[in-house]
């Protein structure tokens, strides 16, 4: 974080009459970064330096992540502050959009935009991805679709009886572990009662708590769903319009951190190798920033080696990613 943008966190909270937290994790394409459990301890030292204050401004820029590091780090903020908003500059989707339940308010851009809640599950258990040698490579089960696919049989196909049902179910565990669909049910459940718990900050009639659920969790038709302002509105949500020079504030920050992360630029390691065989990288993924305690970044270091390999009269070309280190790191202010 250089002085600029320091002077520019200054001004919205000035603007907002709050403390300011920044947090973006990257969406840059192939080296997506995401919520997880690692960032709460880096926010638990923002925070401490914050103080028990007022309000606080949590301003989120993330394609979502774990669902319970979002609703812990929620009640984390809210142990600090009265008064607690999102600021959503652009994208804050899934987990993103579960913190965004828990507060008072959520102030979006024009361009800003919220996202279904329904998780999926991902874990060793999971169908491996096809065409592919990994066998860590797996593909994330959707508990939307998998209750899409039962319902499908229900209504499309008309199967009513119990024993026809039983058996598709059955089908499905040859192609989706058991475990796997128990916990695609379980996650359905704990994703509703987190929701309905964060919902509670809001002030929402039980009626709009129920419709917004039921939107986030299976209406919206797919994950890839966006839901812009209006339609937040529209759903219930506690949402605010800045005005345009609140609006240009928050633009000229997020348009300083794209560039910083390189979200619009594709990681490609031939690029990064160019003409040579090896090439050391740096990538900063994510940032956790305050004006009280600076940065914390997570990173990504390592090597990229390029090795021709003969496999009889051909050749193949192997890239090989040799990390060396991944995790948060601090920084401190700008002098």
């Amino acid at each position: 974080m250089d002085n600029n943008r320091l002077y520019k966190y200054k001004k919205l909270e000035e603007a907002r009459n709050s403390k300011l937290l920044v947090y973006v994790t990257s969406d840059r394409p192939n080296l997506g970064t995401q919520i997880a459990s690692d960032i709460l301890s880096p926010f638990t030292e923002h925070l401490d330096r914050i103080g028990d204050v007022d309000k606080i401004s949590l301003y989120l820029y993330t394609r979502g992540g774990n669902t319970i590091a979002a609703w812990t780090l929620v009640n984390l903020i809210r142990n600090f502050c009265k008064d607690f908003e999102v600021i959503v500059p652009f994208n804050c989707h899934s987990a993103g959009t579960l913190i965004s339940l828990g507060a008072n308010r959520i102030l979006m851009t024009k361009q800003a935009t919220l996202g279904p809640i329904d998780p999926s599950v991902n874990g060793p258990l999971n169908p491996s991805v096809p065409g592919t040698n990994n066998p860590n490579a797996k593909v994330p089960v959707s508990v939307e679709f998998v209750d899409a696919y039962l319902q499908m049989a229900k209504s499309e196909l008309r199967i009513k009886d119990q024993e026809s049902l039983a058996k598709i179910l059955i089908d499905l565990t040859k192609h989706i572990h058991p475990l796997t669909l128990g916990q695609v049910y379980k996650s359905k459940s704990q994703i509703q009662m987190l929701a309905e718990k964060l919902l509670e900050y809001q002030d929402i009639s039980n009626e709009n708590k129920k419709k917004i659920i039921k939107f986030l969790c299976s209406e919206s038709g797919s994950h890839d769903y966006t839901i812009h302002r209006n339609e937040a509105k529209n759903l219930g949500l506690k949402v605010e319009k800045p005005d345009m020079k609140l609006y240009n504030l928050i633009k000229e920050i997020y348009d300083d951190i794209e560039s910083e992360l390189e979200l619009r630029i594709p990681f490609d390691t031939n690029v990064l190798l160019g003409n040579q065989n090896r090439s050391q990288y740096q990538l900063r993924r994510a940032i956790i920033e305050s004006v009280e305690y600076g940065t914390d970044v997570f990173i990504s270091e390592g090597m990229v080696i390029k090795q021709v390999v003969q496999h009889g009269q051909q050749q193949q070309t192997i890239i090989q990613d040799n990390r060396t280190f991944e995790g948060w790191r601090r920084e401190d202010l700008p002098k």
